[in-house]
């Protein structure tokens, strides 16, 4: 049975396997109903060839031309979606390395992104935050009404126009250093809930080890201490618990995978133009190729230099997987988790 066939009957199985393949094609097939005419479109996947992939394309084809002729509705294609689209259909993006069962590949926006069948990966985000420069910024403001204010009443009799910004200064000083401290506060509040919210996960799952790291939206948790499938319950409990990102939640279902972005968002990184051609769907034509190679070494260029996320504690048992200990080695390379001097993004 060819690997293509193997995935097809994925759905007899407990627990469809992860599947990222190598080679994609499709097939266009036309037929009749009475005298309406039907173009139905199929994709195709192989692990193998292109030749395997557009035989599993020219079968999918097939298939659905003849449920449509017998009176079934279904759609007659298929988005060209990377990933988390119509249930069944595979991670749709270039395969760059694979590490046993870990397969690295460039996603629609061009980043790096780790996939993993086994290692329990949960993206959790937080409200953005706000950059001290902020404070300042509405401190100017408020320095400028304040002279404009005076200018407009006029000075009082012996007051200076330096004696004016002085006590504007003065005023902006006093509104300054609260909004700082204000968005201290909201800067590291998320971080201490995420720990109170693992460590109080560990303390009633004495097995469990989480690894922590900062992203730049937020948190990212690795769980070490055991291999885990993306279907579990307790996966699901644990997703819960932290509050993971619902979109990245559903992605783990339909694809039977975790995912962990390893390497920089372009727009965080200077990048003024989207992953060419748009959209960033692999396979591109030939013709196309140059153009997006021409992007991919700009955006490696710039991406060398800043980190995907920054590991910051272990919370739990300690225990680290023999299975999974490689993965987190390769993350933390690969994600730069330990350049706390380079910028996220």
């Amino acid at each position: 049975m060819t690997f293509a066939q193997q995935q097809d009957k994925g759905s007899a199985s407990a627990s469809p396997a992860m599947l990222v393949p190598d080679f994609w094609a499709e097939a266009s097939l036309h037929g009749h109903k009475g005298r309406k005419p039907v173009t139905v479109r199929r994709h195709g996947w192989s692990n193998t060839s292109a030749a395997e992939a557009q035989a599993h394309a020219q079968a999918r084809a097939e298939a659905a031309l003849q449920r449509i002729l017998a009176g079934e509705t279904l759609p007659r294609g298929e988005a060209r979606q990377a990933y988390n689209g119509a249930d069944g259909m595979p991670i749709r993006e270039e395969v760059l390395a694979r590490h046993g069962e870990q397969v690295i590949t460039r996603n629609a926006y061009g980043a790096q992104c780790l996939n993993s069948p086994n290692v329990l990966f949960a993206d959790v985000d937080v409200v953005p935050r706000r950059a001290p420069g902020l404070a300042w910024v509405f401190s100017g403001l408020f320095l400028l009404v304040l002279l404009g204010l005076q200018l407009f009443a006029g000075f009082a009799p012996g007051v200076t126009l330096l004696l004016a910004v002085l006590l504007a200064l003065l005023g902006t000083f006093w509104v300054a250093r609260p909004l700082l401290r204000g968005w201290v506060a909201r800067r590291d509040a998320p971080e201490q809930a995420m720990r109170a919210r693992l460590t109080h996960f560990a303390g009633t799952h004495p097995l469990w080890n989480l690894r922590l790291y900062r992203t730049p939206a937020g948190f990212r948790v690795v769980a070490t201490h055991r291999p885990f499938r993306a279907d579990e319950d307790e996966v699901r409990r644990f997703f819960d618990a932290v509050q993971a990102d619902p979109v990245y939640v559903r992605m783990c279902l339909n694809q039977h995978c975790f995912r962990a972005r390893l390497t920089a968002k372009p727009w965080r990184i200077g990048m003024d133009a989207h992953l060419k051609p748009r959209p960033g769907v692999w396979p591109v034509a030939a013709e196309r190729l140059p153009e997006r190679q021409a992007w991919v070494e700009r955006y490696e260029a710039l991406a060398k230099d800043f980190a995907a996320c920054h590991y910051l504690e272990s919370i739990g048992s300690g225990h680290v997987d023999n299975q999974v200990m490689p993965v987190v080695e390769l993350h933390d390379r690969l994600t730069r988790a330990h350049w706390q001097q380079a910028s996220l993004a």
